[in-house]
């Protein structure tokens, strides 16, 4: 059984210009960005934040990443 690990970024830390699209649209973006380097990811908007599910072993590599989008 695989940990999981779920990060949750609040729409409004969400940077320019992403943050005046679809929050739809911003979670598949960041998903599909993570998944380009690798990284198996969920995101899903949830009202009030972006909801990113990723196995436990990849949280330090996607949090970089994460990092260097200005994301957190």
């Amino acid at each position: 059984m695989t940990a999981i690990t779920t990060i949750r970024i609040d729409h409004a830390a969400v940077p320019d210009p992403l943050n005046s699209k679809n929050p739809d649209a911003v979670a598949g973006m960041i998903e599909a960005a993570l998944r380009d380097e690798g990284i198996t990811a969920e995101a899903s908007d949830v009202i009030s934040h972006i909801k990113i599910e990723l196995p436990t072993t990849q949280l330090a590599a996607a949090s970089a990443f994460l990092v260097s989008l200005h994301l957190l």
